[in-house]
């Protein structure tokens, strides 16, 4: 019977033993998947979940239940992502900062207030005001002589250790309390999600019935979070922005952030990680003071956009108000949703009911930047939101700018689509890695990249207005010589041609009584 292995896995110039060697092998060469253009890292203050570590959600009540619900602070994580879902994204990861006071809700059950004793202590598993809504009640339980513990908050799943049994005792009742709740019951109830107990300073005491009782003193840890929280510290334990390292994010936001010093650390971070910033000036902002802070802050890179601080109107439903936000989150949104070769510019956006420039919508206020104060935005890389847009009566980002001074990057289009392209070959060439370089290691690298490419022109995110081909591998000899061969180098050099943007459309009209029309 003949020897079966996989390809490679066996020195077949060293045979000994007659015999028959059946190699299964494999392609050489891979498939590259598309990294995700969708993901948007949001950094900000929340009521609920936990801290400098990053969670993914996608809708709005999965951000409920990570964060808690929507504030109206400075930085609140809520209000951005609001926005954007609004846009139509559906892909986040959120961070929660502080500023280093937020408080575990907590319940100290069947308290005596004399001697200061309980027999357990349930807290809240997260810090922030959320907590305070964790109702508890100990009632009985369904078999005979035994205790339920109810834990209920607002949307979230209702939580019941059942069948709580004082058959052995007052201490050994309330150290099962305790087990069930931190381990849970079974595989069906298993350990909590709203809260950690721990043992009291009395187990003696018996249970009893205890109704319409919450955990409280949470607190929120918001008070005094500024810029310097949200930007965070990297390293081995990361917080703020740097939670967000290798999280496949595209488009980052700090939410609420206004300090102009932050941009370059944004920069820096958005070109390491692949993210595109998103940042806007503070509210009210003029444009004069706008061009200033760019300039003062020394900043000029395809990985920031900056929107001029003309906040927007948008009614917030979660606390029935009508509020003043940020245009981070409707910039990020829209990005999200749309393919990496279009820039946000002329695309409709939508939850919009007024901006400081135009005033709310009901108003009847029709103001409108005029053409000199675009041009002195865009000529200073800020974007702005306003409405008419150049396809009708809408609201949407008027520019698709970021910050840098090169005119052949400075388009959303080209951040987004260099990030993907890069993210791509990232996350899928390493394959190759400690393979021997040979002319077999050569084409199959050549045939993924082109692949690859010849994938994203036929979908029309890369391309040239002839139709030609629009990208070039080389990996070989040519660009590999042995001398680099022989010190574990190998090289591929690709050039790729992006698609123009429709910026500036002219169209010429030859007209009058005199002028004679030919019909072909």
């Amino acid at each position: 019977m003949g020897i079966i292995s996989q390809s490679g896995s066996i020195n077949t110039a060293a045979l000994t033993v007659p015999d028959l060697y059946v190699q299964i092998q494999t392609s050489g060469s891979t498939s590259l998947s598309g990294a995700s253009t969708n993901v948007i890292g949001v950094v900000g203050t929340a009521s609920w979940g936990p801290v400098n570590t990053p969670v993914v959600f996608g809708t709005s009540q999965e951000r409920i239940a990570a964060f808690g619900p929507m504030q109206t602070s400075a930085y609140d994580l809520a209000t951005v992502v609001s926005t954007a879902i609004v846009q139509g994204a559906s892909s986040f990861t959120g961070v929660r900062v502080t500023d280093g006071t937020d408080v575990a809700a907590s319940y100290a059950m069947l308290y005596d207030s004399v001697a200061g004793t309980y027999p357990v202590l349930l807290a809240a598993k997260y810090t922030g005001s959320a907590g305070n809504t964790i109702s508890v009640e100990l009632t009985t339980g369904s078999a005979p002589g035994t205790w339920k513990l109810v834990l209920q908050m607002p949307n979230a799943l209702p939580e019941s250790f059942d069948n709580l049994s004082v058959s052995e005792g007052n201490a050994s009742f309330w150290s099962d309390l305790v087990t069930a709740v931190n381990s849970g019951q079974s595989s069906l109830r298993g350990p909590s999600a709203l809260v950690v107990a721990t043992a009291g300073t009395n187990s003696s005491v018996s249970p009893s019935a205890i109704t319409n009782q919450t955990l409280m003193n949470g607190a929120d840890g918001n008070t005094s979070v500024s810029a310097e929280q949200l930007v965070g510290s990297d390293g081995t334990s990361r917080s703020g922005m740097y939670a967000l390292r290798g999280q496949s994010c595209s488009i980052g936001v700090l939410a609420g952030v206004t300090d102009s010093s932050t941009w370059s650390t944004q920069i820096s971070f958005g070109l390491g990680e692949g993210v595109y910033m998103i940042a806007a000036g503070p509210s009210g902002e003029l444009i004069s003071d706008a061009v200033s802070r760019r300039a003062a802050a020394g900043v000029d890179s395809y990985a920031l956009k900056v929107m001029l601080g003309d906040w927007l109107y948008w009614y917030d439903s979660e606390n029935s108000v009508t509020r003043l936000v940020s245009p981070q989150g409707f910039v990020a949104g829209r990005l999200s949703v749309l393919s990496p070769e279009l820039p946000s510019l002329n695309k409709q956006l939508y939850g919009i009911v007024g901006s400081q420039k135009a005033g709310l919508s009901s108003s009847g206020q029709t103001l409108t930047y005029s053409s000199a104060e675009l041009t002195s935005l865009f000529e200073n890389g800020i974007d702005v939101i306003c409405n008419p847009a150049p396809g009708g009566a809408y609201w949407c980002v008027r520019g698709g700018f970021n910050v840098s001074s090169n005119p052949e990057i400075d388009g959303d289009e080209y951040t987004r689509v260099t990030n993907f392209i890069a993210e791509t070959i990232s996350n899928g060439m390493g394959i190759y890695i400690g393979l021997a370089i040979s002319p077999t290691l050569f084409s199959n690298v050549e045939a993924t990249l082109t692949g690859f490419l010849s994938d994203l022109q036929s979908q029309g995110i890369i391309g040239t207005a002839s139709g030609s081909t629009a990208y070039s591998v080389v990996c070989s000899t040519t660009n590999n010589p042995q001398s680099r061969i022989a010190l574990g180098y190998l090289q591929a050099d690709v050039s790729v041609t992006y698609l123009g943007v429709n910026r500036m459309f002219i169209v010429n009209i030859n007209g009058g009584a005199d002028v004679t029309v030919t019909n072909s």
